[in-house]
């Protein structure tokens, strides 16, 4: 019987470059999240706006390559992946980026000071969530080469191992983010209702940067266990 890597080669390759390249914009437009919170707590406006502007064109930056991805993948072709997989795979990469767009304009049409009780959390649970979306990177960018040695033994093992990483810090996102809203709740009776609803959703936006990039690695996952 042919080799997974010889029948990639005779049929074709399932698009990983693009993936990986997508994947690597929706990290960079992830990684303005950080300097974006950290000017919304200066209070530097200006600045937010920069980051917000180059979130949203890193975030349209990645719907374009997801666009290109879909156009241009066979409805049938001899892959060693199936196409649903890459898909889904595609669709999860993407809804980092979507995310981490949510959040910049949550911020940006509030416009308001961050609590004081918030201000020593945040940016730990921001960080946290970006840590989840480079581990998820790190394992994206060994799809190339999982193909190249044929899904060996050895280059799959290497991702399990890999994948114990976004799963640490996507913990580590959930524990924090639960710290977040337990004091959100208690801050009710201070907050404005519009308030407490916008920061309420800026940090279920924020977790679900954590939440896609571990989908991202769980699809891997299936994609390498077919």
């Amino acid at each position: 019987m042919a080799s997974k890597s010889f029948m990639a080669g005779l049929f074709g390759r399932p698009p990983f470059r693009p993936l990986q390249e997508h994947m690597q914009v929706v990290a960079d437009c992830a990684a303005e999240v950080v300097p974006l919170f950290e000017a919304y707590a200066a209070g530097e406006m200006s600045t937010v706006v920069q980051h917000k502007d180059k979130i949203f064109e890193l975030e349209q930056e990645a719907d374009d390559i997801k666009n290109d991805i879909r156009q241009h993948l066979p409805k049938s072709l001899f892959m060693p992946v199936a196409r649903r997989d890459i898909l889904d795979m595609l669709h999860a990469q993407d809804s980092i980026a979507d995310a981490a767009q949510d959040v910049a304009g949550l911020l940006f049409l509030r416009q308001e000071e961050i609590p004081e009780p918030f201000r020593p959390l945040i940016m730990p649970y921001v960080e946290s969530n970006l840590a989840t979306v480079r581990a998820a990177q790190r394992v994206v960018s060994e799809l190339d080469e999982l193909v190249e040695t044929g899904f060996s033994e050895r280059a799959i093992g290497r991702v399990e191992e890999m994948m114990g990483d976004i799963s640490r810090h996507e913990n580590d996102s959930d524990v924090k983010g639960m710290e977040l809203t337990r004091l959100l709740f208690q801050l009710d009776e201070e907050l404005s209702t519009a308030s407490f609803f916008v920061w309420n959703q800026i940090f279920e936006r924020l977790g679900d940067i954590a939440d896609s990039a571990e989908d991202a690695g769980d699809r891997l996952r299936l994609l390498i266990a077919r």
